[in-house]
């Protein structure tokens, strides 16, 4: 049977561009899906830039304009990677004329944002998808599953640390197409909503909603200049987060996410604690997956490493034989092909923009936190 054709319009090029379009790309060669993408048009304001993108994926048009791109007839989805923001004008446009939408993350610079693009999506009825990536680990995903029967009984508690150390040296700028992440106005904040979102996003997704915390957190470079225009401006993005959080549940987490954490390039870790054991998990030693069970036999009771490349693993099944590991991108591609296969069952692919929306509020909560020093509920 034919697959149904769905065109998508990329808008941007960057990292992000880069790990979509593969995922774009490689999909259908693994997963039997009703749907199959097409590379109908990618958008950037550099012509000569988009083009050369567009030559290497396999994007059949340019555009340079994403409002052209948006209006166009023969886009079926829109994929946003571009600073945070500019999220919302193009997700809400993007909804009204009809297109389905895939945004990278976080949803939005702030809940104000995120509600007017959760709103937009809901009114015109379309298709929608946040790219938290790590959700689609497979070894993550197995905690999850693992969680979810009860294996680990009562949890007590969850903690995650995001680790990098690209902007210690002062010379580094903010703004532009290298550094935004640095620059207040397109990042909307730092570390939290770069880095302790996929931590916020994975724990909800775990362990269940965040009620209150409580955070500290720091901006350890106070000036930088900007690369675009070359003056020196003060730095409004958090570049050290710590967290405290209360869950819905009953039990206690701790997020810490830094951008000055010497040797660290992107160390991401989390743990789980229940009553009858607990998971750690590295994404050094992504195919990994560390359990503890404590209903064993005293003599033989241990942490246990289990290789997650197995067929009935999570995902693994579409890939090689056991014992073989996938790497990071196709974390993309499991995140896609959940998005194909929600169009043809009706089941949206999680996290939708509204599921997205509660990672932004607990985000807006650390940074109030961080400048107020006082406890915050998560509305």
């Amino acid at each position: 049977m034919a697959k149904k054709a769905l065109n998508v319009g990329m808008i941007g090029y960057g990292f992000m561009g880069r790990a979509h379009s593969n995922a774009y790309r490689k999909v259908g060669n693994f997963f039997d899906l009703d749907r199959q993408p097409v590379l109908k048009a990618v958008c950037g304001r550099n012509r000569a830039k988009a083009e050369d993108f567009a030559r290497r994926w396999g994007y059949e048009s340019v555009e340079t304009d994403w409002r052209k791109l948006v209006e166009r007839n023969d886009i079926d989805a829109v994929d946003i990677c571009v600073p945070n923001d500019l999220h919302m004008d193009i997700a809400v446009a993007a909804a009204k004329a009809g297109k389905m939408i895939l945004c990278e993350k976080p949803l939005a610079r702030t809940t104000k944002e995120g509600q007017k693009m959760v709103a937009a999506v809901e009114k015109a009825g379309v298709p929608n998808m946040v790219w938290y990536n790590y959700r689609r680990m497979p070894a993550v995903t197995l905690i999850k599953q693992v969680v979810d029967q009860g294996l680990l009984g009562r949890i007590y508690h969850y903690r995650a640390n995001f680790l990098q150390d690209w902007t210690i040296s002062p010379d580094v700028p903010q703004g532009g197409a290298g550094t935004w992440r640095l620059d207040v106005e397109a990042a909307g904040s730092g570390v939290t909503g770069d880095l302790i979102a996929h931590c916020v996003d994975t724990a909800l997704w775990i362990n269940g909603s965040i009620k209150s915390l409580t955070a500290m957190t720091e901006t350890f470079v106070k000036k930088r200049k900007h690369a675009l225009t070359g003056k020196v401006r003060p730095v409004g993005i958090d570049d050290a987060a710590a967290v405290l959080v209360r869950f819905g549940n009953g039990s206690l987490g701790l997020f810490e996410s830094t951008r000055y954490a010497r040797g660290h390039k992107a160390l991401y870790t989390l743990e789980i604690n229940g009553e009858h054991g607990s998971f750690m998990w590295n994404l050094h030693d992504m195919n990994y997956v560390q359990w503890f069970d404590h209903r064993v036999e005293g003599r033989l009771r241990g942490w246990t490493s289990i290789l997650v490349t197995d067929g009935e693993h999570p995902y693994l099944g579409k890939w090689w034989v056991p014992g073989l590991s996938i790497g990071y991108e196709h974390s993309f591609i499991h995140q896609l092909a959940d998005f194909l296969e929600g169009l043809s069952t009706g089941k949206p692919a999680s996290p939708t923009f509204r599921e997205a929306l509660e990672t932004t509020k607990v985000c807006d909560a650390i940074i109030k936190s961080g400048r107020t020093g006082k406890w915050q509920a998560i509305g």
